[in-house]
């Protein structure tokens, strides 16, 4: 019972992990990403 549990779990953190992966690598998730990263390095100190 134990071991059909664990598989299940290792299933279901599978497939968020490889949905998190597609929402991230999307086009305006990178996009926004990128934004973000370029105006924290223009910042003047």
């Amino acid at each position: 019972m134990v071991t059909s549990e664990y598989a299940m779990g290792l299933i279901a953190a599978v497939g968020f992990a490889s949905l998190l992966y597609k929402v991230l690598t999307s086009g305006q998730v990178m996009a926004a990403l990128q934004g973000i990263v370029d105006k924290a390095l223009d910042v003047q100190f």
